[in-house]
């Protein structure tokens, strides 16, 4: 009961900070959207606000990084140009098909310390770079273009429509 508890506080808080932002998420309105009769049963199963957030933003970019891993993991290994094109793809389509879980990430990303980034495609450009699949640039400062660009779209009123313009882009700045 206590992880299902913990589960429907965690999804009630992702509903809570998508629709109301980030200042307008309370325990009140946590308990209101969760069904829940009182603050006590969100402060039994998390420390503060502070504890919650962090949970909200893990199970996010779990959800998120599995969501992604499966499609660039269907992409093949050596294929760079279609990791990277599946990568692009598989962040728009999860931002379509979960876009609460997305501005709720958002929210907590530019109102607490938590950190934006995956990581992953910084290692991808490296990796594809190493292995001469990729030209020359900063793999970090690509990393951070391509985050930016995903992360704009992502938050629209729909995110797949500029998946193809994306990805024909960043096949462009890659090539070699």
């Amino acid at each position: 009961m206590s992880e299902a508890r913990r589960a429907q506080i965690t999804s009630a808080t992702i509903t809570v900070l998508a629709r109301r932002g980030y200042a307008g998420t309370s325990f009140e309105a946590i308990c209101r959207q969760a069904g829940l009769s009182s603050k006590r049963l969100i402060s039994y199963h998390f420390a503060d606000k502070e504890e919650l957030l962090a949970t909200v933003a893990r199970v996010v970019r779990e959800e998120e990084a599995a969501f992604v891993r499966r499609a660039v993991e269907a992409a093949g290994a050596s294929d760079f140009a279609a990791r990277l094109a599946a990568y692009i793809r598989a962040r728009l389509d999860f931002a379509a098909a979960r876009p609460e879980h997305v501005r709720a990430l958002r929210q907590i990303v530019c109102n607490t310390r938590e950190a934006a980034s995956d990581g992953f495609p910084a290692g991808l450009f490296s990796e594809g770079q190493r292995e001469g699949a990729f030209g020359a640039f900063d793999a970090e400062v690509m990393s951070t273009a391509l985050r930016a660009s995903i992360e704009a779209l992502a938050l629209s009123a729909d995110p797949r429509r500029g998946a193809d313009d994306l990805v024909r882009l960043f096949e462009r700045a890659t090539r070699l």
